[in-house]
């Protein structure tokens, strides 16, 4: 027999108001691996992406109008905001949970947050829970259901209910030979619409895959639910060939690659220089690294040769200290070394930023401020230090977090733990940081204008309007740093 399954998500960018302003969208990658694995075992799909959705009404509608025998609420857990756990997304998950089992099907979620608190969704009703990765374990349950019965103490990776027991089985290892998955099912996405919303807003089409799984190393903060810190990659010629095929197939012109880390395994990246060489791909992509890995062994002049247009560097903070206090394995002058390297091959370098970590003081602030107008990276992202479940760092602030442990949504940036300061100082610290580091961008970009012949152009004549609100708006933000504290 055969069973019919609705698959879908709980990630809806309209429920984050920071993400659905920037028009920065992509198709849920993991839940397109799912829906290949199932039918590549023969499975009937409907495929719906919450991803542009209003709400979860739409997967309702479908419930009713298809009538599947499985939900399958599968996140993209290469999306890294899955990983955060954020309530609003949590809400739809209950939710739909709720419209599968009033229509009488078995419900299957597998996701970060469901991996960490399967107990709360098997209590909302949830029928199996997929802890970690999920594609193995998604299709020896799939087996079962077309076998007519399912056996779930002898299936590794899932959680379940057994009357008001909940049982938690076996870990399932991951996934090692990542060539051996079917590419993610591109054709269930509506792929015209998120090419038509990137080409609108921002001159070019680019979508996201995945080269590799996991991340080995061990900073205090970072959460592994799905992939623990196992770290595994695809081939450079599995990879150029899906990039082949949604170049051909799409008009992708740029990709922005999700992994943890790209390109840890030696001799990877320079492999993969090779083939784009023969294969006479052309495209850019974005990638997150870190500083300690592009100083080594030519990887900056790769990664400038393959296209790389944008690096994401998990500085985190000016102070060794706090690097130290968040075993991150990396300096402050790697660094500084990085971002020169980078730059010197023509690539950006980008600084992810966390304030707000255990023990930071003014001075650990101020020296965070300037490595990032010292450096003038191409662009920041400045976030909370957040405490995810399974995390060194959560294990130290866990009992702090009975009020609040999510985020609403990514612009939350509640502190909710006993900082140094207090929760409003680092939302202001968040917006003054952002403000000063664009202040001396403009400045920057009107000196290196200043003789051109052209002197009033729109973009001259933006940058000293930006300049001058810039100005004002600092003394107001640092105003309001001074009851709780100072820059």
């Amino acid at each position: 027999m055969k069973a019919k399954v609705l698959i879908t998500h709980s990630y809806f960018y309209r429920f984050d108001s920071k993400q659905w302003k920037s028009k920065r969208f992509y198709p849920p990658l993991g839940t397109l691996y799912a829906a290949s694995v199932l039918l590549e075992a023969g499975a009937e799909i409907v495929f719906h992406d919450n991803c542009l959705s209003n709400d979860t009404d739409e997967v309702s509608l479908l419930m009713d109008s298809q009538k599947p025998d499985v939900l399958l609420i599968y996140d993209d857990g290469f999306n890294y905001l899955t990983k955060m756990c954020l309530t609003n997304m949590r809400d739809a998950a209950f939710e739909m949970i709720q419209f599968g089992k009033s229509k009488d099907c078995i419900v299957i979620v597998c996701s970060s947050d469901s991996t960490d608190h399967y107990e709360d969704y098997l209590k909302k009703g949830a029928d199996f829970i997929i802890l970690g990765e999920g594609e193995e374990t998604l299709k020896e349950l799939y087996q079962n259901l077309i076998n007519g019965h399912i056996n779930p103490a002898g299936i590794e990776g899932i959680a379940y209910r057994n009357g008001e027991t909940i049982v938690k089985n076996k870990t399932r290892p991951v996934i090692t030979d990542l060539d051996s998955l079917p590419l993610p099912a591109w054709h269930l996405a509506d792929i015209k619409r998120y090419r038509d919303i990137w080409t609108k807003n921002h001159g070019y089409f680019s979508l996201n895959l995945a080269t590799t799984r996991g991340c080995p190393y061990d900073c205090s903060w970072c959460a592994k639910p799905i992939y623990g810190r196992k770290y595994n990659s695809r081939s450079p010629e599995n990879v150029i060939s899906e990039m082949t095929y949604l170049i051909n197939e799409y008009g992708v012109s740029h990709f922005w690659v999700c992994d943890d880390i790209f390109g840890l395994t030696k001799g990877w990246i320079s492999r993969f220089r090779q083939l784009i060489t023969d294969t006479k791909l052309n495209f850019a992509y974005t990638i997150q690294s870190r500083a300690d890995l592009v100083i080594k062994d030519n990887v900056a002049e790769d990664l400038a040769k393959t296209g790389a247009d944008i690096v994401w560097l998990g500085a985190e903070s000016g102070s060794q200290k706090i690097l130290d206090a968040m075993n991150k394995g990396q300096t402050v002058e790697e660094i500084k070394l990085a971002r020169y390297a980078l730059q010197k091959n023509g690539v950006k370098a980008a600084f992810f930023i966390q304030f707000g970590y255990l023990d930071e003081d003014l001075e650990d602030i101020r020296k965070t401020i300037n490595m990032i107008l010292d450096l003038m990276p191409d662009d920041i992202g400045i976030s909370i230090s957040y405490p995810l479940p399974g995390t060194a760092f959560h294990e130290k602030v866990k009992d702090e977090l009975s009020l609040k442990s999510n985020w609403s949504d990514s612009n939350d940036l509640a502190l909710m733990y006993k900082g140094s300061f207090s929760p409003d100082y680092y939302r202001h610290l968040h917006h003054y940081v952002h403000m000063v580091f664009r202040r001396k961008q403009r400045i920057r970009s009107l000196k290196a204008s200043f003789f051109k012949l052209s002197a009033w152009d729109y973009e001259r004549v933006r940058d000293i309007a930006s300049v001058l609100y810039y100005f004002a708006a600092i003394r107001l933000v640092r105003n309001k740093l001074k009851p709780t504290g100072q820059i």
